[in-house]
């Protein structure tokens, strides 16, 4: 897939940041755990911190999955079926969120947590279909949707550092 090499440099870079902000995650989580405990709902981490893992993962592994040097259109059939699985994970999410209790939600949770993921995910599945009529048109609804969650995941993670920081602290 030709259009798909000029694509290298921007993968590289999202793929790396990826990486590097999930190990960013793990190591906050571990100083957050060192916190005095507070009882709370275990759906509470399932529905948000699992979530930004799992959105800076799918970054890293589509980066690494399109810079491979692909000969076929094999790609769009994974970046497809990776927005269709997202799809049914920002479903699982909202469940998840819906049923913690530790927390209420705000409008900015729901839009960070069930709506952008939810249209980062569309748009994969979009450009999985696209791409058979408009394969470089396509290849930026991915990028689009990549760089989206990547963002996505930034902003949960500090919006829990935060959290934790801030408001678990003080009580």
């Amino acid at each position: 897939m030709k259009t798909l090499a000029a694509w290298q440099n921007f993968y590289v870079i999202v793929g790396s940041s990826a990486g590097a902000l999930i190990g960013l995650q793990f190591v906050v989580l571990s100083l957050i755990a060192n916190m005095p405990a507070v009882r709370v709902n275990p759906q509470t981490g399932a529905a948000f911190s699992t979530p930004t893992i799992i959105h800076f993962s799918v970054v890293l592994a589509l980066a690494a999955i399109l810079s491979a040097p692909w000969t076929s259109d094999a790609p769009t059939f994974v970046y497809g079926a990776v927005g269709l699985a997202g799809l049914i994970y920002a479903i699982t999410v909202t469940w998840r969120l819906r049923r913690q209790t530790a927390y209420q939600l705000q409008f900015e949770d729901w839009l960070f947590y069930v709506v952008l993921p939810m249209a980062a995910y569309a748009v994969l599945v979009v450009s999985a279909f696209a791409a058979t009529s408009y394969a470089s048109k396509a290849l930026f609804g991915v990028a689009a949707a990549v760089l989206l969650l990547l963002l996505i995941g930034i902003h949960n993670a500090w919006d829990t550092v935060t959290y934790h920081v801030f408001t678990k602290k003080q009580k």
